[in-house]
């Protein structure tokens, strides 16, 4: 019998799984109510569920799937974990602090298959998919460390731009949004969860019609087909094109807003006519649209890229901005803990083989 993460069902799944056994649909709210309001770390903790109930849940389920291997604190409260799976496989989570909140960002797989010339996290090829409890444990486990710490605060928003992409183990994702957003539980609002994919446009699709009502992000950094295929190897399945007739579904079936990701690069994608060319792409849309402008973070095996300078970047910006484009450069955050994503791990990895 596989014993699976306890943070992996959703309250609708807890309380037909409970049916089966006999157990009450008050009974699965108590244990939810544990689970995510109390948080408590083990099943002998719900002080109020019969034994039977506990011995049950305790037969099938664990809380503890991952556990923390290394943590990184940086000067500006960016705290980067690397945690342990059962199997062994590392993956990362990243605590950011911000005005408006407790931001976490969460990993869905271990390793990436897209294949971006300039990520950390596509160093390593992927292993497998995390199960929903696994990507709802990150959450967990970054909560149960501000509870550990005075007035450490409350995880306030969720972003899904971790290692991995999203979109490549859907079903999973989508039931971990079920558990994050429910509002008997960790109750994060969905207009605090942002998920982040590299363009699968046919889950695009599927995203739209997944009523979840959170937000989406889509990683472009490049406004024509040549050079996102250079940089994107995923391009070559979903160019451009068809990026944008999904961008235009989402737009029309959820009437809510899309941010395109651009990753800055010094003389590859960040000169005037590429900040034009992004603007013409998106001209019929532009009201709908955010574009967030992000800062090359450099990693050591990719050294034939670099950031481009403030001034470029200003430069980029304005052009966006005076063709009536909502942009913004986004503020960095643990530049001096291995601030790329995936970095950690592959670093981690990578010194584990030499020895």
């Amino acid at each position: 019998m596989k014993i699976e993460s306890i943070y992996g069902l959703t309250l609708e799944q807890l309380i037909e799984w409970l049916k089966e056994y006999g157990h009450k649909k008050s009974r699965a709210l108590k244990v939810w109510d544990w689970l995510y309001r109390k948080r408590v770390t083990n099943f002998s903790a719900m002080t109020d569920i019969n034994q039977e109930c506990l011995q049950l849940l305790a037969d099938h389920f664990v809380f503890r799937s991952l556990s923390e291997h290394v943590k990184q604190e940086s000067m500006d409260g960016t705290i980067k974990f690397l945690f342990k799976l059962e199997d062994d496989n590392l993956i990362e989570t990243v605590l950011m602090r911000h005005k408006f909140g407790l931001s976490v960002c969460v990993t869905t797989q271990v390793g990436c298959n897209i294949g971006c010339s300039f990520c950390a996290s596509g160093l390593l090829m992927k292993q497998r998919d995390l199960s929903s409890g696994e990507i709802v444990e990150q959450i967990m486990k970054v909560q149960q460390y501000l509870d550990s710490v005075n007035k450490g605060g409350t995880v306030s928003h969720v972003v899904v731009m971790g290692i991995g992409e999203p979109f490549d183990n859907y079903v999973n994702l989508v039931d971990a949004i079920r558990i994050i957003i429910d509002h008997k539980g960790l109750a994060v609002p969905g207009r605090h969860i942002t998920v982040s994919t590299s363009g699968l446009a046919d889950k695009i699709y599927d995203f739209a019609d997944s009523d979840l009502k959170v937000n989406l992000a889509i990683s472009l950094h490049a406004p024509t087909n040549e050079l996102r295929t250079q940089i994107m190897k995923i391009n070559r399945v979903f160019p451009i094109e068809k990026v944008i007739q999904a961008v235009e579904y989402y737009l029309k079936k959820t009437k809510r807003r899309i941010t395109l990701e651009y990753i800055l690069i010094k003389d590859l994608n960040d000169h005037r006519e590429q900040a034009l060319a992004l603007a013409f792409l998106i001209e019929n849309m532009r009201h709908l649209i955010n574009i967030n402008l992000i800062p090359y973070n450099p990693v050591d095996e990719h050294h034939q890229y670099q950031r481009s300078n403030h001034e470029t970047m200003l430069a980029f910006y304005d052009v966006l901005k005076k063709h009536g484009i909502n942009c913004s450069i986004r503020l960095e955050h643990g530049r001096d803990i291995d601030a790329a994503c995936g970095q950690l791990r592959s670093k981690q990895i990578f010194a584990s083989q030499e020895n």
